[in-house]
């Protein structure tokens, strides 16, 4: 038997394929709408009895879900090993693929659909035992696993799936003009260069390298150059897209694409995929038992450059013999949800197209495209507030025919229609045509699948979660506000790090702007396909979420490589809700603690832990653990800092001033949220300032890390801005190298509020401008660098001040003061004393937002009586009106039902009632009183 020669199919008669001499073989482009509504009518003519489609054989089972009312396309059949999620790959199909056209049709009119290609079982365990299916030769296998990105070929040669290449056209031999005809569905390749023996040249390349190896060859390229297009999407949707339903033979398509891929094939052989070689002579014997089970009522479903060599003849022994030993691996299949964006061949899809939204639209529309495709762009426009009118669409679908017409193209393509668009809509603009792209030539459609679909029982439990907390999955980006107070909002936070923690990145967590506090939460949120595998991966862990999350978390705590690690694994089980898990990291924490001596790791560790006593109050977690074992790495943190900042050099000094403020911010947090006495919390700042005050007075310690002690220092008001003016002063003296001074300057100004310190206080500005003008020609190169970058982080605003400033320079403040003022205080733009008179008209507004003026008691600071110059009236009892200038503070008297006295420092309207209490209502403030 396994010398038997089979005919095969016979070949077509007169170029148009006559039924009655042998399975029908559709050759198809993956993802191309034309193709899908050409095989529509075909197996509409044909009606075979049974179908066969290029895909993995293990899916056969999964084909009647196709049906269920809650699939909708982009989906993909995801093959992973059991025993390794991580080695997986995935066969898209959308809406408009001729596959998904031929599995529909099949379970509409009860005809068997099967799946014929290499089974995933050989093609997952290729990758494990270490070779390329693409290639011959053994690869190294990939270490990590890499998002898979779909098809290892586009457009006709190519192997199974295979691990994922970078994102590009260079990643595949279809994708050098236009996804392509042939057929591997897949996941992912090897990132690196070794993933290719080669690229053609060019398109009518000869298909060998100068060395002799094969290269990969873009059929579409080939035929694209060979009719004279310099851009194979055009000449794909010239000849088949624009041309649907032009051919009274619903099988002429398939005929003239099978003679072409026969003659490429005929020059170029394999096109440089020699294991497309096995992936034909299975799908060979596949067909072979078909047509001995329903003769000849068979219709296969491949890419195009499959067909010439199906329809070879071959020997059944001559195909089991390139079969014959192939490694085999226990996998499992499911459906999972796709995305138009994962289609797209910028994703890293090899089979990819650059337009899934376009090709969706195609196929969808029933008629007018061009004006239908114009009305959607209009909408969106709209919806982004942008002006485009009726008229805009009827001159953009006019433009876009009168472009065709010029070019000699059948009907606008995309090309016509994307310059209408920037020429009518966006004003010749690309800004707004790249959200046009975003949103609809590539689409942000994500596809659905039904409950009953096979999955790991985590994605069972994580898709009960999403329904219970009403998150659903979404293929657009989108910003999502939660509020930790409310259960349904926390609960939402804690999926979300849990399935952080298991690596599953559905959400990203981002800087709040409506709030700072802990009860809030802003996430950004985008599902992607490839999730999904995570998903798989992560059930190593545990069948729920928790489970798997607190199993992870434990290993992570074992293995993690520093004190830092730890610290931050610990917040993230806190905000995860992971209390079985805690122990484990608090005891790990506790021992790395104890044995770390670096102070720079130990300051790293310290914000986080104390980050994670924040989160006690509102998740309800217990931080006692945590806040003694805080402490204590604070207190091992000030016995060690002011040796460690000794003889440092740049680079070391810089990155041990961020673990100043590190520290810095931990020791302020720690003090409000250690529970014990409020002795035991100024202890601790107690400690810290010491520490500060010995690093701000060593000479041994770098410049930098002083001027920043310093700064802390008088920021936390333990330091009088006359010590701090006089530390400046003596630092900034002649004796100082200018080097060392620039880098004290640097800590003790740099950052974003530095320059508000020296706009409010000119002390410090002066003895920095007088050094500055000071610094010897020869050192000012060296020293500028660092003072670009000080001066540089500051708001434009404040250093327009800071200019002015130091332009008016140090003049005597002109003689404005009152005769009770004295002398003044010598410097530019402060007064000696505290303004009384302006500081007391803000009394009344403290006292009513404080709650201070309910007792009905208004006394004024420098009570007294003043006459208006233009006295109102008043009448009391009942209500008081009239309207008052006064020039000074007075008093405000009112004895309870009797008339009163109105006395005012601004113009306002006054009104009492009979029972004492009045309302002053001066310059938009208010103040409640007698």
């Amino acid at each position: 038997m396994s010398a038997e020669r089979d005919a095969g199919p016979p070949a077509p008669g007169g170029g148009v394929i006559v039924r009655g001499q042998g399975p029908l073989l559709l050759g198809v482009r993956h993802h191309g709408p034309g193709s899908a509504r050409a095989v529509r009518a075909a197996l509409e003519a044909a009606a075979p009895r049974v179908v066969l489609i290029e895909g993995p054989p293990e899916a056969d089972a999964l084909v009647p879900l196709a049906a269920d009312k809650d699939m909708r396309p982009p989906v993909a059949l995801l093959a992973h090993v059991v025993d390794e999620p991580g080695r997986s790959a995935f066969w898209p199909l959308a809406e408009f693929s001729p596959e998904w056209v031929a599995i529909r049709w099949a379970l509409e009119h009860g005809v068997p659909a099967r799946f014929i290609d290499l089974p995933a079982a050989h093609t997952l365990a290729e990758r494990e035992e270490g070779t390329d299916p693409d290639r011959d030769g053994p690869v190294s296998a990939p270490s990590d696993t890499p998002p898979p990105a779909g098809e290892p070929d586009a457009c006709g040669p190519g192997g199974a799936p295979a691990p994922e290449a970078d994102p590009g056209p260079s990643d595949d031999p279809g994708t050098a003009g236009a996804p392509g005809l042939s057929g591997d569905h897949g996941a992912a390749r090897d990132p690196g260069p070794s993933d290719e023996p080669g690229r053609p040249g060019a398109a009518g390349g000869s298909g060998r390298s100068a060395d002799g190896a094969a290269l990969r060859i873009d059929p579409l390229a080939v035929l694209a150059e060979t009719a004279g297009y310099d851009d194979p999407e055009r000449w794909w949707e010239d000849v088949v897209e624009h041309r649907a339903g032009a051919a009274e033979d619903p099988f002429a398509p398939f005929a003239v694409l099978e003679e072409a891929m026969g003659s490429l094939r005929e020059a170029y052989g394999a096109g440089g995929h020699d294991r497309d070689l096995v992936r034909e002579a299975y799908m060979r014997l596949q067909i072979r038992a078909a047509h001995r089970e329903f003769g000849d009522d068979v219709a296969v479903v491949c890419g195009a450059w499959h067909v010439p060599a199906l329809r070879r003849k071959a020997t059944v022994g001559a195909d089991r013999a390139l079969l014959k030993g192939l490694p085999k691996a226990k996998v499992q299949l499911t459906w999972v949800p796709w995305t138009h964006r994962r289609l797209s061949r910028a994703s890293g899809y090899g089979a990819g197209i650059d337009s899934p939204g376009w090709y969706g639209h195609l196929f969808s529309a029933p008629d007018r495209p061009v004006a239908r495709w114009m009305t959607k762009v209009a909408r969106l426009l709209r919806d982004e507030d942008r002006g485009v009118s009726s008229a805009h669409v009827i001159e953009a679908v006019r433009l876009a025919k009168t472009l065709a017409a010029m070019r000699g193209r059948p009907l606008p393509g995309l090309t016509e229609t994307t310059d209408a668009v920037r020429a009518v809509m966006c004003e010749g603009s690309d800004v707004p045509l790249e959200l046009v792209r975003d949103r609809l030539v590539v689409g942000e459609v994500l596809g659905e699948v039904p409950e009953s679909a096979p999955a790991v029982p985590l994605q069972r439990d994580l898709a009960q979660a999403q329904r219970r907390l009403r998150l659903r999955p979404e293929a657009l980006e989108r910003e999502m506000e939660l509020d930790l107070r409310k259960e349904t909002d926390a609960g939402r936070s804690t999926l979300l790090h849990r399935l952080r923690l298991l690596g599953i990145a559905w959400g990203e967590p981002s800087a709040s702007r409506g709030s700072t506090g802990t009860f809030r939460e802003t996430w950004r949120l985008r599902w992607e396909p490839e999730l999904s595998v995570r998903v798989a991966e992560a059930g190593v862990w545990g069948t729920t979420v928790l489970s798997a999350a607190t199993a992870k978390a434990e290993a992570d705590a074992v293995g993690a490589p520093s004190l830092a690690d730890v610290t931050a694994l610990a917040e993230r089980c806190l905000l995860a809700g992971l209390p079985d898990a805690l122990p484990v990291v608090m005891r790990v924490l506790a021992d790395r603690a104890a044995l770390d001596t670096d102070v720079g790791h130990l300051a790293q560790a310290l914000p986080a832990l104390v980050r994670s006593l924040r989160y006690g109050d509102v998740r309800g977690t217990d931080t006692h653990a945590l806040a003694d074992v805080a402490a204590g790495l604070a207190e091992r943190v000030f016995v060690g800092l002011p040796p460690a900042c000794a003889a440092l050099d740049g680079d070391a000094a810089e990155e041990m001033r961020r673990h100043l403020d590190a520290v810095h911010g931990a020791v302020g947090l720690l003090g409000e949220e250690t529970p014990g006495a409020a002795a035991a919390s100024g202890g601790i700042r107690g400690r810290w300032h010491a520490v500060l005050r010995v690093l701000a007075a060593r000479d041994t310690v770098p410049g930098v890390v002083r001027g920043r002690s310093v700064r802390l220092l008088l920021d936390e008001g333990e330091l009088a801005q006359e010590e701090a003016a006089r530390l400046m002063g003596l630092v900034l003296s002649p004796g100082t190298e200018p080097a060392d001074g620039a880098a004290w300057i640097d800590g003790f100004v740099g950052g974003g509020s530095g320059g508000m310190l020296l706009v409010h206080d000119e002390r410090l500005l002066a003895l920095v401008d007088t050094w500055l003008t000071g610094v010897p020609a020869d050192a000012f190169t060296d020293v500028l660098p660092l003072l670009r970058r000080t001066f540089s982080a500051y708001e434009a605003g404040v250093r327009r001040t800071l200019g002015e400033l130091v332009r008016r320079g140090p003049a005597p403040r002109a003689n404005t003061e009152t005769a009770g003022s004295g002398a003044g205080s010598g410097i530019p733009g402060f007064a000696p004393d505290l303004d009384t008179g302006r500081a007391d008209a803000v009394l009344p507004l403290l006292s009513l937002l404080l709650g201070l003026a309910d007792s009905g008691t208004a006394t004024d600071p420098d009570p007294g009586t003043a006459t208006d110059p233009d006295p109102g009236t008043a009448t009391d009892p009942g209500t008081d009106t009239g309207t008052a200038t006064d020039t000074r503070t007075g008093a405000d008297t009112s004895p309870g039902p009797g008339p009163g006295t109105d006395t005012s420092p601004d113009t306002g309207a006054d009104t009492r009632t009979g029972t004492g209490t009045g309302t002053d209502i001066d310059n938009d403030l208010v103040r409640v009183g007698p």
